[in-house]
């Protein structure tokens, strides 16, 4: 404590060593001039009185051409050692004697030199020399000029001397007036700490007093203050929180005694029930996306207000005069508040920058991004549209706002600028990529700062926080705390942390097919024996998630073990996405004709090895496959997380199965256990799918049961709970803050 006040109140001398530090820095070069001033003038006087001495014998020597006597006048003159050389011209402007040393480039002192030679100071290759010269005249007759030459070397030697002195004078001042304010800045804020201590003791509450320990360094709180309030929360703290199971339960009660009274908003494109007409009426479904399934269980414990792009053709029939609509269907939970958009600005701000632009710059998968200047102006204005939306659902200044993803890069400074007491909590579902790649956007600049107006803002990996850092660091002007990963921009603070996603572990007691009979259905479906060796990948039809690649591995598996032909097949799901798009487009054209060269290649009677099944899932037929396959295959080139390989592991309640996993998802920095493959590398990817068709049960088990317990305890209402958890330690830090410099505040006046 007394170590971290002493380093707070050095740090407050900081001002004053710069001032300090720049006094040194302007009388340093003063001195050194006024030092070569006296310097030169003593040179003049020498260099004159010379003159003077050697006046009489050259008026002698010169008229009757004694040269001899003339270079032995010379050469005991040039004994001195500061006298460098002498030299003798003609009136015609001819150099009749000099001295050895006599430079050949000053010559008679001819162009460029007369002006160096004005200014006294000449610089020759040999090093600075002054120079000097003299009329010689005889009657009234001007015969020559001699012309002086004095070393200057002992002139730098004496300067540095005189810098040397006046730098240590000043470092030992600096250091005297540091020591001596810090000593009094330390005894004056142990005073402050202490009187700080007892209000908090008087009235903060346990919990306030628990949020403000988790507060980072360089938000407001300095070192004491944590580390004071350390001291009381270690007291309180529940040393099983960690390792006790999160539920839907643990969540609600968190917000109960967290966010009591708090309300919760969720911004997303994409929403949770899709409403569509059907001839039967209105038919409500689930969209295939990763995010819904990680946010959708949150609401549902959280209550609250989802605000999401209504794109179903019956989304406008089920929503009230308010565009809200309770769901889930049958058990509401939530409010579901849908936003709308016209195809212009749905082709622009969805399809253009959003899915043609920001998607293929983050996702290293060799797909270049597209940028128009008319899809960034849909993009904003969407922007703006949901962030109004937020605003008007608002029912307090200060909401919880949770926004997702990338289509909303700008909302946070929107909803910043309306409600600067929102604490809002931005994720970013997709990889972020490095300073040089995110440096091709056009509007990199407003991305940033719409970003930075986030309180916290979320990214699933440590390396895409790291990125994002670097990032701002290159393009903003910001103060930036690497330890404590926050940024500082605009006067607002916003910390930058690592919350890896993960999915709602399935209820154990509902009812479903058990694994065999799983197995039986969906070969049966298929076409398939029942020894029949099945794989399955499931995905979005895109070129990021390494579906190309993950055909031609099994390609190369039939290649090198012919005796799986027949008898081996992968069931490629793949959800139909973006489809507008010609990338989108050409894609599923490869896809299609790869798939069937494969199969023309290796198929034996109704056995094709590959399975492509273009179409929408529902849950439960994705999770009938999970349970039915000896393995999946989640090859993607680039991914944030990938909940398909959780949602597998989930499924597996028979502890059997093999995961294979591309290293370059978020989902590898957890799911050790998996085989890792570079999906790029053909024939690894190969040898992983023999490897895991041939894998023992028991490695299986050893395997699956490992990767079964984390994905049990990190699951997504812990990633929900961490987020929604500082959240709450910022807002009661703030409100702390507050009371804080209020008193100070209060105590500063009564001591005027």
């Amino acid at each position: 404590m007394q170590m971290g006040s002493f380093k707070q109140s050095l740090r407050f001398m900081g001002p004053v060593v710069l001032l300090l530090a720049a006094l040194a820095y302007a009388i340093v070069p003063l001195a050194d001039n006024l030092t070569l001033r006296w310097f030169e003038r003593d040179l003049d006087v020498r260099s004159q009185m010379l003159a003077d001495a050697l006046q009489n014998p050259l008026q002698e020597y010169v008229p009757e051409r004694a040269n001899r006597k003339i270079g032995q006048l010379f050469d005991r003159a040039v004994q001195d050692e500061r006298l460098y050389a002498l030299a003798f011209c003609d009136s015609q402007g001819v150099l009749l004697h000099k001295t050895k040393s006599y430079p050949q480039l000053l010559g008679c002192m001819a162009p460029p030199w007369e002006h160096a030679m004005r200014q006294g100071r000449v610089q020759l290759p040999q090093g600075a020399v002054h120079v000097s010269e003299s009329p010689l005249k005889v009657e009234g007759q001007y015969l020559g000029k001699l012309i002086v030459v004095q070393d200057m070397s002992f002139i730098d030697r004496r300067g540095a001397d005189v810098r040397k002195y006046v730098l240590v004078m000043f470092v030992a001042l600096v250091v005297l007036m540091w020591l001596l304010a810090a000593l009094i800045t330390h005894l004056s804020w142990r005073g402050f700490m202490k009187a700080l201590g007892d209000m908090l003791r008087k009235d903060a509450k346990p919990r306030s007093v628990q949020a403000l320990q988790a507060a980072p360094s360089g938000q407001g709180v300095d070192g004491d203050l944590r580390a004071l309030l350390h001291q009381y929360t270690m007291r309180r703290r529940d040393p099983d929180e960690t390792s006790r199971m999160w539920t839907p339960e643990k969540l609600r009660m968190l917000l109960r005694e967290e966010l009591a009274g708090d309300e919760i908003l969720v911004v997303s494109n994409r929403e949770p029930y899709i409403h569509a007409r059907t001839a039967g009426g209105l038919k409500v479904s689930r969209p295939a996306s990763g995010l819904v399934t990680a946010v959708e269980p949150v609401m549902r414990a959280c209550s609250g207000t989802w605000i999401a792009h209504g794109g179903g053709s019956g989304d406008r029939d089920a929503v009230d005069r308010n565009d809200r609509v309770q769901v889930p269907p049958g058990r509401p939970s939530y409010t579901l508040r849908r936003v709308w958009l016209s195809k212009e600005e749905e082709q622009g701000f969805y399809y253009g920058f959003a899915n043609e632009g920001l998607w293929p710059l983050c996702h290293i998968a060799h797909v270049r991004p597209v940028f128009r200047s008319s899809d960034w102006t849909q993009y904003l204005e969407v922007n703006q549209k949901f962030a109004d939306a937020v605003i008007k659902e608002a029912r307090t200044d200060d909401p919880v706002v949770l926004v997702q993803d990338y289509h909303f890069a700008l909302l946070p400074r929107m909803v910043r600028d309306a409600l600067p007491k929102a604490t809002i909590l931005t994720f970013w579902h997709i990889p972020w990529p490095n300073p040089e790649s995110f440096g091709i956007c056009p509007w990199r600049e407003e991305i940033l700062e719409g970003l930075l107006g986030s309180t916290i803002l979320g990214f699933h990996t440590s390396f895409h926080c790291k990125n994002f850092l670097e990032t701002v660091d290159r393009y903003l002007e910001t103060r930036i705390e690497h330890e404590a990963s926050t940024i500082s921009y605009g006067g607002k603070l916003t910390q930058v942390e690592a919350y890896p996603i993960s999915i709602a572990w399935p209820d154990e007691t509902a009812a479903q097919p058990s694994v065999a009979e799983c197995r039986s259905m969906v070969r049966k479906e298929l076409g398939l024996p029942e020894n029949h060796i099945l794989a399955v990948g499931v995905d979005r039809l895109d070129y990021t998630k390494g579906i190309i690649e993950r055909l031609q591995a099994v390609e190369r598996l039939l290649e090198q073990y012919p005796v799986l032909i027949g008898k081996f097949t992968l069931v490629q799901i793949a959800a139909p996405s973006r489809s507008s798009l010609d990338e989108y487009q050409n894609f599923e054209t490869r896809v299609r004709m790869l798939a069937q060269r494969i199969n023309q290649r290796f198929s034996q009677g109704a056995f094709p090895p590959i399975r492509l099944k273009i179409e929408h899932h529902d849950a439960e037929q994705v999770n009938r496959y999970y349970r039915a396959a000896e393995v999946c295959v989640v090859t993607s080139l680039h991914d944030g997380m990938n909940l398909v390989a959780k949602e597998y592991i989930a499924a597996r309640d028979d502890e059997r199965g093999v995961l294979i996993l591309s290293q370059f998802t978020g989902a590898a920095r957890e799911l050790h256990e998996a085989l890792l493959v570079n999906p790029y590398h053909i024939e690894q990817s190969a040898e992983a799918l023999y490897r895991a068709v041939t894998m023992p049960e028991a490695e299986q088990r050893e395997r699956m049961r490992s990767m079964r317990a984390l994905v049990k305890d990190f699951n997504v209402y812990r990633w929900a709970g961490r987020m929604l958890l500082d959240a709450a330690r910022l807002r009661r830090r703030e409100r702390i803050m507050t009371k804080i410099h209020s008193h100070s505040r209060q105590a500063l006046r009564r001591v005027v």
